[in-house]
């Protein structure tokens, strides 16, 4: 019997915050696979190696956690003023299935210096930094990127060090522009159910004061009190726990609906990436999962975040623009856990460590207003080549 030869497609395999993906020109793809549909998700899918019922992605690039199961599309940007378009799909591990619903905070820092890498950007410096105008194709937004550049190539070394990842690296600030997301069903608003703080009825869990916003990428906010933790747990606490996990798949079904993103609780299976879940406390002394001590003195408070279906091993870059815009809001339950009152930066504390991010909010109109949320990551290129795939693959 003749088997299909595998096929090979242009890729750059790239770390980018606290995440890894396998990137793309969209020109690059199989013809099939330019346009959004079954073909595109095929390819996609036999890239990363899922759907894997071993749940370790062998047979592809990903590595068998939501922050390595990623793919990055980008294009010359149709947009004006922009230089990329930028569209993230989160690969499902053990599912057939690539969710679009939402960007990663993570890999946006790898964009920009991706971008010029693919001869995207026109406008790169001999020295200095690069200003790379990103459109975030999946929320409609725009990310401003800071990469650093050296005698015109992008500059991936240097000093600068982020918990979540082993090494030093340069630093690339991003700018998340107007990060209240306009997702499908959403409304548009920040607050979709129109309060700070609501009351989320989860059959078998109870009534969960809750805060759920659209920033970054569409969050709901839980006291960790209320979920019995003390804010300081590790993975291990929560992923080894299947109750545990179970229970806050229910809190994102129900609070999805809550947030107009879903009509039924049973549609967010077909909805992994987005809404997430995490859950705050005030800060408190706590060990790192590197073994790291963090100080209660250090950061501001403390948050956990579940991203498909996991406790996240640091904090998605999304979630982390949700955490700055919630806190730089009084009331929220994310400003009330660091202290209260009007603030424009917090530190938290996530189980690697921490990490800073900035947001100024204010008032128009009664409505509250975030104009951008900033915060620094580093990226670095891996590997580059070609990715193969059987021929008969889509």
């Amino acid at each position: 019997m003749t088997y299909p030869a595998q096929i090979k497609i242009p890729a750059i395999y790239m770390r980018g915050g606290t995440s890894k993906g396998v990137f793309f020109r969209v020109q690059d793809l199989p013809e099939a696979a330019q346009q959004p549909g079954p073909a595109r998700d095929a390819v996609l899918l036999r890239v990363i190696g899922s759907p894997d019922p071993y749940g370790k992605q062998i047979d592809g690039m990903g590595g068998a956690t939501s922050s390595t199961s990623k793919t990055v599309l980008l294009a010359k940007s149709s947009q004006p003023d922009h230089d990329v378009d930028y569209l993230f799909g989160q690969v499902a591990i053990d599912k057939a299935f690539v969710d679009w619903s939402g960007n990663c905070g993570n890999l946006s820092a790898a964009v920009g210096a991706c971008a010029i890498q693919m001869g995207l950007v026109d406008q790169v410096p001999q020295n200095g930094i690069a200003v790379v105008r990103i459109w975030q194709a999946n929320i409609s937004k725009t990310i401003i990127a800071h990469v650093p550049v050296t005698n015109g190539e992008v500059q991936e070394t240097g000093d600068f060090e982020l918990d979540g990842v082993t090494f030093p690296a340069a630093e690339v600030q991003l700018e998340f522009m107007d990060p209240a997301a306009e997702e499908e069903g959403g409304g548009g608003a920040m607050f979709p159910t129109g309060n700070l703080v609501d009351t989320l009825d989860v059959p078998g869990v109870g009534a969960l004061q809750a805060t759920m916003i659209n920033a970054g990428i569409p969050t709901i906010f839980i006291k960790a009190e209320q979920l019995g933790y003390s804010g300081a747990e590790l993975q291990e606490a929560i992923n080894s726990d299947a109750a545990a996990l179970a229970k806050f798949e229910t809190i994102r079904a129900y609070g999805a609906v809550r947030m107009g993103l879903i009509s039924h609780p049973d549609e967010a299976a077909k909805r992994q990436h987005t809404p997430k879940v995490a859950f705050v406390a005030a800060p408190l002394d706590y060990v790192s999962s590197s073994g790291k001590s963090v100080s209660a003195s250090d950061i501001d408070l403390s948050v956990r975040a579940l991203s498909m279906g996991k406790l996240h091993h640091a904090m998605m870059g999304t979630a982390a623009v949700a955490i700055g815009t919630a806190a730089a809001i009084p009331s929220t339950l994310v400003n009330l856990a660091a202290g209260g009152g009007k603030r424009s930066a917090v530190r938290f504390g996530h189980p690697s460590g921490t990490l800073r991010v900035g947001a100024e909010a204010t008032q128009v109109d009664g409505v509250w207003v975030v104009k951008k949320a900033i915060m620094s990551r580093s990226a670095r290129v891996l590997m580059e080549g070609w990715v193969r795939i059987p021929g008969d693959t889509f």
